[in-house]
């Protein structure tokens, strides 16, 4: 109806607060952004990887709550792993979409992590992609809980674009977003394109490339808000541009499972591949999360957190901290691991069984590349959070914010509650 509260959420995975200035020049921030709220330093969660980190910006709670403690699933030895895609892994089910869907409003989501199947998201293009060449877009999107109606605007824009491959995936995803925003005018709608983390992970924090990500992000703001023009929503519609995490760049990759095979705690078969284990370290890049098949079994437990400290005590293997499950707590990480492994500052963690220990860049993982993520969130170049519209204040900035705010600002702007979200509404934001 006209004159109801629409919101926008588009998180550009991976800027950061010094990208912002670049931004600054371009005309749809000019036009769209510009004069409206800002968070020069927004505090992330840890880890800082993507999948944590949006299911915190959808929830309002740590991910000790969500339980969603990196993008992967935890499977030793498969390769590829797969992701947490699903909302099923999610543990905390109350979220923006589900509150402002049980208030009435209409809500989207344009590959936003860990949303498939979501029930309160009336249309839903999960980030997901297809799984082997006899899988077909139309199939793999069904899979996770797209719509008929979603499955044929999927097939529209897919062409020959390969999911995960950037920006081809970006041109997907905005061109996606703008039929559903012409065709149903939801109230609600959230997006992640992540077109500026892949080239930071390919080529590092500040270079061309990243300013032609910045300009590709302006581009595709002004093609969004041009189609909520053309659906008439234009003055009804706020409009949020923020980030989930930052980047370091590395200087290597470590593989801790090598040294946990050497103490026999993996077992292999002669041609090297996974027989069985006891401990098995599973990357999240710059930090690791080490499980135990029998968390319970004293004698491994204390064998392997004694191979863990000495090999951060001797400062060689990338480790300058390792956290025991209990010690995660007191940053907000529960799961079902035993120890988290926190960088160096310049090591990234890998998960190989077999040697080299020491490996260098691997420009198809994220985890290995130039730069990646997943360490302590006080780390490097922080998240953004802009925003602007009819529901928010003009020319306010704060020094800085936290990642578990947004959802119950959100909440509060569309005058509806998430009552046990960890975060606090901005209300300095809104008018």
């Amino acid at each position: 109806m006209k004159g109801k509260k629409k919101l926008i959420v588009f998180s550009a995975d991976a800027m950061v607060g010094e990208d912002v200035e670049y931004l600054k020049t371009l005309p749809n921030y000019k036009r769209y952004l510009e004069g409206g709220c800002r968070i020069e330093r927004v505090a992330s969660v840890y880890p800082t990887i993507t999948y944590p980190c949006h299911t915190t910006m959808a929830t309002g709670v740590w991910p000790d709550k969500h339980r969603i403690p990196g993008n992967c699933q935890f499977i030793p030895g498969a390769d590829p792993l797969p992701w947490r895609w699903d909302y099923r892994f999610v543990e905390w089910k109350e979220d923006i979409f589900t509150a402002a869907k049980k208030a009435g409003y209409t809500t989207a989501a344009v590959f936003w992590p860990v949303t498939g199947n979501h029930p309160y998201i009336d249309y839903l293009i999960d980030e997901y992609w297809t799984q082997g060449p006899e899988d077909t877009p139309r199939q793999a999107w069904r899979r996770m809980g797209s719509s008929e109606e979603m499955l044929d605007i999927v097939e529209r824009h897919i062409g020959e674009n390969q999911i995960r491959k950037h920006p081809p995936t970006e041109e997907f995803i905005i061109g996606c977003t703008c039929d559903i925003i012409r065709r149903f005018q939801p109230d609600v709608l959230f997006l992640h394109p992540a077109n500026i983390d892949d080239y930071r992970h390919k080529t590092g924090l500040f270079n061309d490339r990243i300013l032609e990500g910045i300009r590709e992000t302006d581009k595709w703001i002004g093609e969004i808000m041009r189609a909520v023009e053309e659906a008439g929503e234009l003055e009804n519609t706020n409009l949020v541009l923020t980030s989930d995490h930052g980047q370091l760049e590395i200087k290597r990759v470590i593989n801790i499972n090598v040294f946990l095979a050497d103490q026999g705690l993996i077992r292999k078969h002669e041609d090297g591949s996974l027989k069985d284990w006891d401990a098995w370290s599973l990357s999240g890049g710059m930090s690791a999360a080490v499980y135990l098949r029998d968390p319970k079994d004293r004698e491994v437990y204390e064998k392997t957190y004694r191979i863990l400290k000495d090999m951060a005590q001797e400062g060689i293997y990338g480790i300058s901290q390792v956290f025991t499950r209990e010690e995660a707590k007191a940053h907000h990480l529960d799961g079902d691991f035993s120890f988290i492994l926190e960088t160096d500052g310049y090591t990234s963690f890998g998960d190989a069984i077999n040697r080299p220990v020491v490996t260098n860049y691997d420009l198809e993982d994220y985890r290995y590349g130039r730069a990646t993520h997943g360490y302590l969130p006080g780390k490097g170049p922080q998240p953004v959070f802009l925003a602007k519209g009819p529901d928010f204040r003009e020319n306010v900035t704060l020094k800085s914010g936290r990642l578990i705010d947004q959802a119950p600002t959100y909440a509060k702007l569309l005058g509806v509650e998430l009552p046990r979200a960890d975060g606090k509404p901005l209300g300095c934001f809104l008018r």
